[in-house]
C-alpha cells in the first residue's frame, strides 16, 4: 500500500487550499467528497455538525485513502478529523489535486 504524497502539516504547499479551508472548511470538505463520488452539498454541510462532522470527514478521508491506495483505518481517520481537522482537510484536498476554483457548478 502507499503513503500520503502530501504531509499532514504541509498546508503551505498550496496556500490557496490552506486559506480557503481555514475560512470555509465546508467548501473544502464538500469538494473533496465530490471528488471521491459523494454528495458535495451533503458532506459539506455534515462536516460542520460536531460528532456527525467527525464521522463524515473520517468517511471521506477513508475514501480518499482507498482511491489513492493509502494505508490506514477508520479509527485513525476519526482521530485525524477530531484533532487535526483543518490540516486533514487540506491534506485530502491536496492529495486529490486541490481546489478547481470556487465554482460549485459541474461541467
Amino acid at each position: 500500500m502507499g503513503e500520503w504524497q502530501n504531509g499532514l502539516f504541509g498546508c503551505f504547499s498550496n496556500c490557496g487550499v490552506c486559506i480557503i479551508t481555514y475560512f470555509v472548511p465546508c467548501l473544502t470538505a464538500g469538494q473533496t467528497a465530490e471528488k471521491v463520488g459523494e454528495s458535495c452539498c451533503l458532506y459539506g454541510f455534515l462536516s460542520i455538525l460536531g460528532p456527525i462532522g467527525i464521522w463524515s470527514r473520517a468517511k471521506i478521508r477513508g475514501k480518499v485513502r482507498e482511491t489513492k491506495g493509502i494505508d490506514g483505518s477508520f479509527g485513525g481517520d476519526c482521530l485525524m478529523a477530531w484533532f487535526c481537522g483543518l490540516c486533514a482537510l487540506v491534506q485530502e484536498a491536496n492529495e486529490l489535486g486541490g481546489h478547481q476554483g470556487m465554482s460549485m457548478v459541474r461541467e
